[in-house]
């Protein structure tokens, strides 16, 4: 089989699985169209890529922008921490960086479980990240349960990389 004719499938399946048409959902609001690796403009973040410390990219590479959790669990492990310490330090150092923390969980359990979990791992991240000296008032919390996967498939490889805290940087104050 052609390795494209693989690909594209693939990916459009992941792109897709993000989707949801619940207009009742109760996730918060979506994160800014200016987020991302790349968003930058008037918050005094560098665009210089990896190599620059004000950049998003090396937020996101060098820093790291997700942790990591157990099964059923929002505690932070000494990994989790290290990452959010260096997370930490990078917003203390970077004073118009905004974020908003993403809660995620894998697929097992309901839906209204999975937001409720997604919510405290949140949370988890953000009052570390608080605790370590980043000012509340440039903080989000959202939450995703289940509905944004990142690896598809149900097997504890892809669970462990499903559940998650995420640091998405933007521009401009958090709404």
């Amino acid at each position: 089989m052609n390795a494209r004719a693989f690909l594209f499938p693939a990916l459009l399946t992941v792109a897709l699985a993000g989707c949801t048409s619940d207009p009742e959902s109760p996730v918060a609001t979506a994160p800014d169209p200016n987020a991302g690796v790349g968003a930058g403009g008037g918050s005094g973040l560098g665009s210089g890529g990896v190599d620059d410390p004000t950049s998003l990219e090396y937020f996101s590479v060098v820093v790291g922008d997700r942790v990591f959790f157990a099964t059923d669990r929002f505690d932070l492990d000494a990994d989790a921490q290290a990452i959010l310490r260096r997370q930490a330090e990078w917003f203390r150092a970077n004073p118009g960086a905004t974020a908003t923390i993403e809660g995620h969980a894998d697929e097992r359990g309901t839906r209204t479980y999975n937001l409720a979990l997604g919510a405290r791992r949140a949370n988890a991240a953000l009052n570390f990240l608080v605790a370590n000296g980043v000012p509340r008032a440039r903080l989000n919390s959202v939450t995703f349960g289940k509905e944004r996967p990142v690896s598809l498939c149900s097997f504890e490889r892809c669970w462990s990389q499903n559940r998650r805290s995420v640091a998405v940087v933007i521009k401009g104050p958090v709404s």
